[in-house]
Formats: C-alpha cells, sequence, structure tokens
C-alpha cells in the first residue's frame, strides 16, 4: 500500500489527495462489465442500465419486476411468490439455533434502546410570541418505508436490525424489506429471522435496481413507500438516485471505508486488523492509517502482511489496500484532524493515548470510535446505533441512518389576535415589497377588524 508522508503539506494538498470520486464515477469491474454485456446484449454503463430498469418497471410494473429477476438473477417468480410468506418467516425462526437467537436478540435490544433513548431526548417544543401566541415544531413517523438488505449468495441480518430496528421505534406504520433471492428462490432464514425479531412487516425476494423502482414506484404487488433506506451495490445506489423525489432516500452508499487516528501509543496488531476488516468487504474499500509516528506506520505495513496471510478473503483485501489503501504521516494531531475533515471518512477511528482530546477538532465523520476497545465491528453489530453510514465524504453534510431518519418535521404557529394585530404591518409591508398583494390583504383584513 501506499505511504504519503504529509509533515509538509498544506491543506489543499491533504484535500486533493483524499478527495472521492461522485458516485456515477465509479468505475465497474470488467468482470462486472462483461455480464452486462452478456446479459442484455450491448455494452450499457451502469447508469444506461439502471435508467433503463427504473423506467421499465415505472411504465409495466409486476411484469418487468418478474422479467428482470430472470435476467439477473436466473430466479423465476410468479407476482404472487415475489413476498415472502408467513410459513417461511415462521421455518426461519424455528430453525434459527438458539444461540444465534440470543445474539441477535441482543444485539437488537441494543440497537431499540439506543433509538428509544434518542426519542427520549426529542421533544416537541414551543416558544411564546406573546399573550396566547407561540410557534413551534414537532416530528412524526413516515407511514412507509422500504429497506434495503444486500443479500443472494451473502446474508447480513445486521443490515436488517440496523435498518428496520430505527424506523420501528420511530413509529414507521409499515416497513417493507426487500433482499435479492438465492439462486433457488428462496431468502437466507437468518435474514429472515432477523426481520422478524426487528419487526418488519413484510419481504420481497427482489433485489437491485428493480427492486428499489418498485418501491419508490409501487406494483400491483409491491406497496409504494414514502422513503428507501439502507445499502447496496452501485446499481442499487444508482437507483436510488434516480428515484429520489417520487419517494425520499437516506443517502447515497458507496464502497465501505475506514480511517484510523493512531499516535506511538497505539497497538499496530489493532490498526492492522481494523484496516483489513473494511478491506475485506470487496477491492473498492478504502483503508487509511493517519499517524504521527513513524514507527507505528513501519509496524503497521509489517503487520498488515501478517495477517492477510491467514485471511480468507485475503485476495479482496489485498486489492483494496493496494489501489485506496494508505498510510499518512502527519506532523501531529492536529493536522491528523485536518486530514480527516479533509476525508470526512464513514468510519473513523481514534487509536490515541487520549481519544476524547481529539474529538472536538473532528467535523465530518459518519461513526467515531474512540479507544483501542472500540473497534469498528463493535458498531457493524452490536453497540446500538445504526452501521448505515454516509460514505464518499458525504458525511460532510450528511448524517448516520437514525429514528430522525424516519420522521419529519413540521412547523407549529399559532396567534392571538392582538399579536398579529402588533406584528401585522411589518407583514404587510414584506407582502407588498414581494408585489404578493393577496398576501398583504390576508393580513390587513384581520389586523384591520382588531385595530
Amino acid at each position: 500500500m501506499k505511504r504519503v508522508d504529509l509533515r509538509g503539506a498544506d491543506t489543499a494538498d491533504i484535500v486533493r489527495l483524499l478527495m472521492k470520486p461522485a458516485f456515477d464515477e465509479i468505475v465497474i469491474s470488467e468482470k462486472v462489465q462483461a455480464r452486462i454485456e452478456r446479459t442484455f446484449g450491448e455494452a450499457l454503463s451502469p447508469q444506461q442500465l439502471v435508467d433503463r430498469i427504473v423506467g421499465d418497471i415505472r411504465r409495466r410494473g409486476d411484469d418487468a419486476v418478474l422479467e428482470y429477476t430472470v435476467k439477473i438473477d436466473g430466479v423465476t417468480l410468479t407476482a404472487a411468490g415475489m413476498e415472502v410468506t408467513a410459513a417461511e418467516k415462521k421455518q426461519a425462526m424455528a430453525a434459527l439455533p438458539a444461540e444465534l437467537a440470543d445474539v441477535l436478540q441482543q444485539a437488537a435490544a441494543n440497537i431499540r434502546r439506543f433509538y428509544e433513548e434518542q426519542l427520549e431526548n426529542d421533544r416537541p417544543w414551543t416558544s411564546s410570541r406573546g399573550t396566547g401566541s407561540w410557534v413551534g415544531q414537532r416530528r412524526t413517523p413516515l407511514d412507509r418505508v422500504g429497506i434495503y438488505v444486500p443479500g443472494g449468495t451473502a446474508a447480513y441480518p445486521s443490515s436488517v436490525l440496523m435498518t428496520a430496528i430505527p424506523a420501528v421505534v420511530a413509529g414507521v406504520r409499515e416497513v417493507t424489506m426487500m433482499v435479492p433471492p438465492s439462486p433457488d428462490g428462496s431468502v437466507n432464514p437468518l435474514v429472515l429471522a432477523a426481520a422478524e425479531i426487528a419487526g418488519v412487516n413484510r419481504i420481497f425476494r427482489i433485489g437491485g435496481a428493480q427492486a428499489i423502482a418498485a418501491l419508490a414506484f409501487g406494483t400491483a404487488t409491491v406497496p409504494k413507500v414514502d422513503k428507501i433506506v439502507g445499502p447496496g451495490n452501485i446499481f442499487v445506489t444508482l437507483a436510488k438516485k434516480a428515484v429520489y423525489g417520487y419517494c425520499d432516500i437516506d443517502m447515497l452508499a458507496g464502497p465501505s471505508e475506514i480511517m484510523i487516528v493512531a499516535d506511538g501509543s497505539a497497538d499496530a496488531a489493532y490498526v492492522a486488523a481494523d484496516m483489513l476488516s473494511q478491506a475485506e468487504h470487496d477491492e473498492l474499500a478504502s483503508s487509511i492509517l493517519v499517524t504521527d509516528s513513524e514507527t507505528v506506520a513501519a509496524q503497521v505495513e509489517q503487520e498488515l502482511q501478517v495477517q492477510l496471510a491467514t485471511l480468507p478473503r485475503a485476495a479482496t483485501a489485498q486489492t483494496a489496500l493496494e489501489r485506496q489503501g494508505l498510510i499518512l504521516l502527519v506532523r501531529d494531531l492536529d493536522q491528523a484532524a485536518e486530514c480527516v475533515n479533509a476525508a470526512a471518512p464513514e468510519h473513523l477511528e481514534i487509536l490515541t493515548e487520549t481519544p476524547e482530546a481529539l474529538l472536538p477538532g473532528i467535523r465530518h465523520a459518519g461513526a467515531i470510535f474512540l479507544g483501542a476497545y472500540s473497534p469498528e465491528p463493535l458498531g457493524d453489530y452490536f453497540a446500538g446505533p445504526s452501521h448505515v453510514l454516509p460514505t464518499g465524504g458525504t458525511a460532510r453534510y450528511a448524517s448516520v441512518l437514525n429514528a430522525d431518519t424516519f420522521r419529519k418535521t413540521t412547523s407549529l404557529i399559532a396567534y392571538a389576535p392582538a399579536d398579529l394585530s402588533a406584528v401585522g404591518a411589518a407583514v404587510v409591508r414584506l407582502a407588498e415589497a414581494e408585489g404578493l398583494s393577496a398576501h398583504a390583504r390576508a393580513i390587513a383584513l384581520r389586523r384591520n377588524k382588531n385595530v
């Protein structure tokens, strides 16, 4: 992996080094491009393919969903067979090993507790504007949301818990889950069990861009939702981008990333293990170490090779480290914080002697893990806060998925006659300045009546 000495760099150099590509600039592998050409008979870009799928499903509904499920996933379904049955859910729960069921229940309890605590600390508020007059805000849950869970040959029950539970706690009336089917048309029972524990209402065995489009527009079988959340591949991400406006989305999720700030007190084995925890996701994942210690930098480089030798997904992790991996040498921890804010990483670990001391200087990060015993996988599975985080530098302006993701804010305004009369002249003046005479009249009529 590449080592860069930033000790003499200025802010512009750091920003140039750590700038992320836009989501539609991500290059897919030759293998994926070849599959697109083989499946669709022409060389389509990811954007072109997604636009075709989204438009087709908007026009033709279930028929298009079924056709793309055959074409892309190789699974033949009927419209009635798209939804997972109650019997399948019950069977999945019954087949779940007791120890694994207990772990899922513990993780779910931690997540549920975290978001219940969030709501307890977020009450409607009002502020007086005179005798009997007030303004304020309240937050109300969405009616229907869709959660996307990657699947097919892999199983991600943690993603089910991390997306569905905040929605349920927020008060969403109906949570619909989309998950790609396995080659035989089934859905992984572990994912189904997690959905039951989380409180998901309906589950469909549909994946990819076709799942996103079906949720956004609705079909004869799939309910239209108000918001779509959850991570996915580049096709899922581009589909979410395409349907935004027809419904809301949580974010555009890109490849996983971690940045670790470490000083001379850091354990190189811990640092290397945590970098590999993201590098093993896929070849586009990003793992970056920022340190003011040349000794730690050298030790981590060595430790990465030692741990790669016994990692089952070593080939994927090695490629990710070679392409996106960085070790950045900085002057001090202040410059390390500057690197963090330039990158706005999805995951940030602070492995320093006093991690909390660096926290005030960090403005942009999806989730921050403080200290040697708060590794990123703890957040992925168990601690409570959702692991659905802004990536690609979007933590500069985007938030982690949370209970508020599934609620909307409404303004409240209640004025008494005397208070409206007191401010009426000012409102009328502004309305007339904008040339909106009906606005001015709506105020003046009431004001004149009460003068």
